[in-house]
């Protein structure tokens, strides 16, 4: 498991049933790709963040599967369209088999 890895959301509190809300994510994390030589001259093991998923009420509304060219605390940003109140989950998932996950809820009027 990463050190200090820290999963962030970020999601409006309320919205009115139809609209459409922006959802930013981040989390930290060093996403070594491998190909980096550490001061003793060595290949830095390779770990980074290979998935990530966000779901509504149980409902998948992104999954993206990420490479090693991403850079250091990935960070998402995308538009979600909700009709009810409900809870958002976000899963990332990493190359040492650690699972990290957050929900956030909203409020639809």
């Amino acid at each position: 498991m990463a050190e200090n890895v820290v999963p962030r959301v970020r999601v409006p509190r309320d919205a009115s049933a139809g609209d459409s809300v922006s959802v930013r994510t981040l989390i930290s994390h060093p996403m070594e790709s491998g190909m980096r030589r550490g001061s003793d001259g060595n290949l830095v093991p390779r770990q980074i963040i290979n998935r990530f998923t966000c779901a509504f009420n149980g409902a998948m509304v992104v999954d993206v599967e990420i490479h090693p060219g991403v850079a250091t605390n990935p960070y998402f940003q995308f538009d979600a369209k909700v009709d009810q109140s409900g809870s958002f989950e976000f899963t990332w998932y990493d190359d040492d088999g650690s699972v990290y996950t957050e929900t956030a809820e909203i409020a639809v009027a």
